[in-house]
């Protein structure tokens, strides 16, 4: 059978098709190679055309990384800075070990002189002890009349406990929990390390211990939660997480909220939710007034519209957007990536300064920044080819709907150029779910959310979670319930400070 020859016009839409598909194939090896090869950094190192160039001192994207070749690919080589170095802490106990030479070498063999010391040789080694558990053997006397029984017994009480009739210290309890936690050990790995130690307990009292510590401490969980909600500017974000709904795995989602005061905001809160539907952030935020940083999903765009919010999107995100957009137009994406560069860097000052200055900073700066990439993209959207289903044409789209708030974060000193906090806060959670892969129930869920905003605040704060949740754990069953607050992690922390 002949056919007709194609015509000039189906020809070149063909090689239009072919070469739209080719650039999206490539864009997708391009990423493929990145996440196994590739380094996950977004970091955008501008060359300055500037700086002059002397033989021998070659500027860094001239000079040859030494490497080493291995069959897949090419790993750098580590190189010693001779910086390497141990801090250890002023109280850290110390034992002594003597190593003397025999008694008959202390006498001269010739002369039968006694050999006199005249100093010491001294090595220290940081050494190590498996970790030490102990009972804690609790003895109360009990007394009673000598004549009269029904005056009946008198005893001291048991101290006051988190979980009074749990057969574990708040110290062991907090070590546990710290584990899971920060550590991100699931249960049977905790289990094992207190088998090699001769202390079997199993997992599932250990959950139960869990779960339990979680539940008590939700006070503290729901006053933090007002804090967020009072603070002038807060962050969020979501994740899934799964949960074993026996017979079978389903999906969850923990949903964070990052708030307070400076920068970097401390409060992290968790919230363990059925599903990722719009009405979940109405239960999160119910009527809140401050400024919201979020990503661009959809239920964050409906609460902002419904309350009128101030909302700042995350230029982190558009960036994270151009970066993969690798097979796209290189020298526009490589100006637009060292722009929001610029920007970031604006910001490193002008949270050094006074809010009035910071404003004053962002107004001269970062707008004429921001309103040069705005007009570059809108020409480059009309100018030029870019094939349709591009990252690259992607990336594009998604900067041009962010275009009437993109300078919001100019106008209010408070507010930040990305939602970091909270991409931070979700990381903790991510890496603990690639080792303990799901929650056991709905309640093991809402226990996890608040053991984590607790532990997570402390990090974010420097303290150590594990002093903090013992000393909580001992003391909030007598404490004021309308002084709670002073158990939250930065009250503690000025507490002991003082």
């Amino acid at each position: 059978m002949i056919t007709a020859p194609l015509s000039i016009e189906n020809l070149q839409q063909q090689n239009a098709t072919l070469s739209a598909e080719n650039l999206s194939l490539k864009e997708q090896l391009e990423w493929f190679k990145r996440q196994i090869f590739g380094k996950k950094s977004e970091r955008v190192v501008g060359a300055n055309q500037d700086q002059l160039q002397f033989e021998g001192f070659e500027s860094l994207d001239q000079q040859k990384t030494p490497s080493q070749t291995i069959p897949s690919h090419e790993r750098k080589t580590r190189t010693s800075t001779g910086k390497e170095t141990i801090k250890l802490p002023e109280d850290l106990p110390m034992e002594t070990t003597i190593i003397d030479i025999p008694e008959e070498e202390k006498v001269c063999q010739e002369t039968g002189v006694s050999l006199q010391k005249i100093g010491e040789e001294v090595t220290h080694k940081l050494a190590h002890r498996p970790g030490s558990y102990y009972l804690k053997r609790i003895i109360r006397p009990k007394y009673a009349h000598p004549a009269q029984e029904e005056k009946g017994i008198t005893i001291a009480p048991m101290p006051e406990s988190l979980l009074p009739k749990c057969r574990a210290d708040e110290s062991l309890l907090a070590d546990i929990i710290t584990r899971k936690f920060v550590d991100h050990l699931p249960l049977y790995r905790i289990a094992e390390g207190l088998s090699r130690d001769g202390i079997i307990i199993g997992r599932r009292l250990l959950s139960q211990w869990v779960i339990a510590v979680g539940l008590a401490l939700k006070p503290l969980y729901h006053i933090m939660k007002e804090r967020i909600l009072t603070s002038d500017r807060l962050h969020i974000d979501e994740s899934p997480v799964d949960i074993f709904d026996s017979p079978k795995v389903s999906q969850r989602y923990m949903w964070v909220l990052v708030g307070g005061e400076g920068v970097d905001p401390p409060y992290r809160y968790y919230r363990f939710q059925e599903n990722r539907k719009h009405n979940n952030v109405n239960k999160l935020l119910g009527s809140y007034r401050g400024i919201i940083h979020s990503d661009k999903y959809g239920a964050y765009e409906t609460y902002i519209r419904k309350n009128q919010n101030i909302w700042c999107p995350c230029f982190a995100h558009i960036r994270r957007k151009f970066f993969e957009a690798e097979a796209g137009d290189a020298t526009f994406r490589a100006w637009i990536l060292e722009e929001i560069q610029k920007l970031f860097e604006i910001e490193e000052t002008a949270w050094r300064l006074s809010p009035k200055e910071r404003v004053k900073l962002r107004q001269t700066q970062s707008i004429p920044i921001i309103d040069t990439m705005i007009e570059r993209v809108k020409k480059r959207l009309t100018e030029g080819i870019i094939l349709p289903k591009s990252k690259f044409k992607e990336a594009l789209g998604y900067f041009c709907s962010l275009i009437p708030y993109l300078k919001n974060y100019t106008q209010n000193a408070s507010a930040r150029l990305d939602n970091n906090p909270a991409e931070r806060a979700i990381r903790p959670l991510a890496i603990g779910r690639k080792n303990w892969l799901f929650v056991g129930s709905e309640e093991s869920g809402e226990a996890a959310a608040t053991l984590l905003s607790l532990l997570q605040t402390c990090r974010a704060l420097n303290i150590n979670p594990r002093e903090y949740l013992e000393d909580i754990s001992r003391r909030i069953m007598g404490h004021s319930a309308k002084k709670l607050q002073e158990l939250l992690p930065d009250e503690w922390l000025k507490a002991r400070a003082k």
